[in-house]
């Protein structure tokens, strides 16, 4: 409900919670392995969704919350993507550093593995880590 641009991920090692003092849920993140099946390997997790409701600094907790639980299972690094035009203030916040841009895809579907769009092709990104 409150994600901007993506359908919900497949798969998740851990998810988390963000709650204020009353207990109401503002904000989750949904972390899990490399979305890139080639890249993994067995030593990085990826934040693949966070969502809050506008709550203040509930991204920055949530990412932060994130690599101590990547941390505590064993991983070494954390990663994960925003899309161009977000400024990723968040994640400055929460310790972690730009280490690659990525030029937008063309779409990812191959022919030996079709996808459909689901409207974030053709957008830059940039790849952010923790570790």
């Amino acid at each position: 409900m409150w994600h901007r641009h993506h359908p919900p991920p497949v798969g998740q090692i851990f998810a988390i919670g963000a709650a204020d003092d009353t207990g109401v849920l503002r904000g989750v993140a949904i972390v899990g392995r490399r979305v890139a099946r080639h890249l993994d390997d067995g030593q990085t997790l990826e934040v693949t969704r966070t969502a809050t409701d506008g709550t203040q600094n509930a991204n920055s907790l949530l990412y932060g919350a994130a690599w101590r639980a990547a941390k505590a299972l064993g991983y070494t690094r954390l990663i994960t993507y925003t899309q161009a035009g977000e400024t990723g203030a968040s994640l400055h916040a929460a310790g972690w550093r730009v280490i690659a841009q990525r030029p937008p895809t063309p779409g990812w579907s191959r022919p030996s593995r079709p996808r459909d769009s689901h409207g974030t092709d053709h957008i830059a990104r940039t790849l952010w880590e923790v570790a």
